[in-house]
């Protein structure tokens, strides 16, 4: 059953720091309130963290199946490294490319 849970999209898309939240976040039972005493942060910053990851999940859920590149860039527009605007040109031009390539 474990080796089930490897293959699921949401969870190929996490980093170890995803996983290490999820681990904590479990291990307290889901107090959030827990959780930021134990990284020592407050606890809006916890519930943004726990928001993104939300958000990650649900992405990797309806938008399947990705290349490792389009699953880079859509964490990365999750963890708000690159905006949505920036996401879909990136998205964009590399389908664009990808077709290219197959074409020939």
């Amino acid at each position: 059953m474990a080796n089930e849970a490897k293959t699921q999209p949401w969870l190929a898309g996490m980093n170890e720091e995803d996983l290490g939240f999820i681990k904590r976040f479990l291990v307290a039972s889901g107090s959030l309130k827990q959780v930021a005493q134990e990284y020592g942060i407050s606890y809006p910053t916890v519930r943004l963290r726990l928001d993104r990851l939300i958000e990650k999940i649900k992405l990797y859920e309806s938008h399947s199946p990705q290349s490792p590149f389009e699953q880079m860039l859509r964490s990365a527009h999750v963890d708000g490294k690159i905006d949505r605007v920036t996401l879909a040109d990136l998205l964009s031009a590399y389908r664009k490319e990808t077709e290219r390539h197959e074409d020939k």
